[in-house]
């Protein structure tokens, strides 16, 4: 097994507070782990010591010679004056470059030395093969238009490009930091069985559990500053730290015996010690120190006592909402019942926070209505995070919106016991804010939602940036939870334990109800997609694919007539770019007179070319056979 890093009695420390020390571990070829902690417990601190983003206190890091690595950080920093297609062309990859060469040869076909010699690297590096790949990759991650500035791009369409270069760098080594934040839930199951099959070796922080589970094959977790490793998938390492835990619990209960029988011996010594007893002394101090170890995880099972909820809780009469194109609602009709727990899932843009801001009136419907029972009292967590005012501590934040969460039987579950359910330790409760991690930030943000003790509960991706441990947390208490819930979320596994049914949003105004969780929709749905895919086999031929830049598929062409056949493509994806831009202006702007006919003219030609483009195509497509 080849070793590709040697990670080294590594350090770190910020002040008094000690993360971690004497952390010794390797990463071998083939390994794909999965690293997994607290929020707050040095988790991105070792990410970025192993990856020599910043420096440990003591020890090293030792690279392989010649190891080729390629790192995926939260907050990706590209060029925002590159266009899509330039970022993945800066990108580390001989065959990258040769594309890019090839294309502007193509540009200047005059220039027939320069053509050849373009040719003949991508027949030597075989890019034909990894063109066919790049333009899947950046398909699935719905990068489409390459000509778009990385400074129009979101912060999803950022993080999906960066991610896009480094599966096409083609390195030995990933190093990914939540790498499926921002994707769809699409997205990361391409994402997911690209992982699997690949033959790539990762080191990956990532609260998804499923992501875990059928891409892993070694789980890492830091825990009290220490490293423990298991050699199997998530549901591997659940079931071995469990039986660590149990260890830990029946050693603990031992060690507390212990420490009695020595403290009772302890009380009973002379002020005159020999070297003896000095030993035995020596040794009752350090049982001391692990008898007085406790684990912070612990199970309550919260009986809350919210507010009643009436028989009219919140109702869509034929309500109808779009931006401009974009439809989030057409005619929709809902009534919510009691005890409803709903998942909403959909890909990126269909409308899946535009609805969640219908209902909480923060926006207001085109048409229809939205009515909402006077006893309904709603919780709403978004994806915009908390205010932080300067100078502010945990404990106070969270003061602001609440004293306690009423149970039953007259019972409170205060401010303090409700962050120390969500790992806030007492010291912790009077850190300054500023100070907590991102993860921790999104953590508080929850706990100040939930002590407001809503009836009806919204929760707009409340996974990101949560660690595992806190998600656990969070699953138990809203098992508890006795009001209705509606959240979305691209955490499969924390919507399959959590929902009763989901709202699936197709796009443009296409809202369907699924009676079932995450995995139940994903097996119907496979099963209804392979009926389709049979029946469409007998009565379709295999559609042919443009874009395939094999050799092996363009060899009844000549050389003249490859280099037409790629070019044709190009233009006919710059002609459907333009013709998208017309259509905007169609759609955006009231055009009138000499501005709608020729602008309509110009459509016109367009349209023209991309047919005669089109039937040209298809010419040599069939002479490829």
């Amino acid at each position: 097994m080849v070793n590709y890093i040697s990670v080294e009695n590594v350090a770190k420390a910020f002040g008094e507070r000690v993360l971690f020390e004497n952390i010794s571990f390797g990463i071998n070829e083939g390994q794909k782990i999965g690293f997994v902690a607290k929020n707050g417990t040095g988790k991105t601190s070792l990410l970025n010591i192993i990856t020599k983003s910043e420096p440990s206190d003591n020890g090293q890091v030792v690279y392989r010679n010649g190891l080729k690595t390629a790192f995926l950080p939260q907050e990706p920093a590209l060029d925002t004056h590159l266009t899509i297609e330039e970022t993945i062309f800066t990108g580390d990859n001989e065959s990258l470059r040769a594309i890019a060469e090839y294309e502007s040869a193509m540009d200047n076909p005059e220039d027939t030395e320069r053509m050849q010699k373009a040719f003949d690297t991508m027949e030597r590096l075989q890019a034909w093969d990894f063109e066919t790949q790049y333009k899947q990759i950046l398909s699935k991650l719905k990068l489409d238009n390459l000509t778009v500035k990385v400074k129009s791009l979101s912060g999803g369409q950022r993080k999906r490009l960066a991610l896009a270069n480094v599966l096409l760098s083609k390195p030995q080594l990933i190093f990914l930091d939540e790498p499926t934040n921002h994707l769809d839930l699409e997205m990361i199951e391409w994402l997911e069985e690209f992982f699997a099959k690949e033959n790539i070796t990762l080191f990956m922080v990532t609260h998804d559990r499923y992501f875990l589970e059928n891409v892993c094959n070694e789980i890492v977790e830091l825990d009290h500053g220490k490293l423990y490793s298991y050699k199997g998938n998530y549901a591997y390492y659940l079931e071995k730290k469990e039986a660590r835990q149990v260890a830990e619990a029946t050693e603990l209960g031992k060690t507390k015996q212990l420490f009695k029988k020595e403290l009772e011996w302890m009380r009973r010594q002379p002020k005159a010690r020999t070297t003896k007893s000095k030993s035995r002394i020596d040794d009752f101090f350090e049982i001391k120190k692990k008898a007085k170890q406790r684990r912070d995880e612990h199970q309550v099972t919260l009986e809350i006592n919210m507010e009643r909820l009436g028989s009219k809780i919140i109702e869509l009469h034929k309500v109808s909402k779009k931006y401009g194109d974009l439809v989030i609602a057409n005619q929709l009709e809902y009534v919510f019942k009691k005890g409803e727990r709903i998942g909403i899932i959909g890909k990126n843009g269909t409308g899946k926070s535009s609805f969640l801001n219908l209902l909480t009136g923060q926006q207001l419907p085109d048409a229809g209505k939205v009515i909402v029972g006077e006893t309904v009292k709603i919780g709403y967590y978004t994806q915009s995070g908390i205010q932080i005012k300067p100078g502010q501590k945990v404990i106070e934040v969270i003061k602001e919106f609440g004293e306690f969460i009423p149970l039953k039987k007259g019972r409170i579950i205060s401010a303090g016991q409700l962050l120390e359910r969500f790992l806030f330790d007492r010291k912790k409760q009077y850190d300054f804010v500023e100070k907590l991690s991102g993860g921790e930030r999104k953590r508080l943000y929850l706990c100040t939602v939930l002590i407001q003790n809503p009836n009806f509960l919204i929760l707009d991706e409340p996974t990101n940036d949560l660690d595992i441990v806190t998600l656990n947390v969070l699953e138990s208490f809203l098992l508890d939870f006795p009001g209705c819930l509606l959240v979305v979320s691209h955490d499969r596994y924390f919507m399959d334990k959590i929902v009763d049914h989901l709202f699936v949003f197709e796009g443009q105004g296409v809202i369907n109800d699924f009676p079932g969780n995450y995995s139940d929709y994903r097996a119907y749905e496979k099963s209804s997609t392979k009926k389709v895919e049979v029946s469409a086999t007998i009565v379709e031929e295999p559609k042919k694919e443009k874009g395939h830049w094999k050799q092996n598929s363009t060899s009844a062409l000549s050389f003249n007539e490859q280099k037409e056949f790629s070019k044709i493509e190009r233009e006919l994806k710059k002609l459907e770019n333009k013709k998208a831009d017309i259509e905007s202006i169609f759609a955006d702007k009231n055009l009138e007179g000499d501005e709608l006919i020729e602008m309509s003219k110009k459509l016109e030609v367009i349209v023209n070319d991309i047919e005669e483009k089109e039937m040209r195509w298809m010419e040599l497509a069939e002479k490829m056979g």
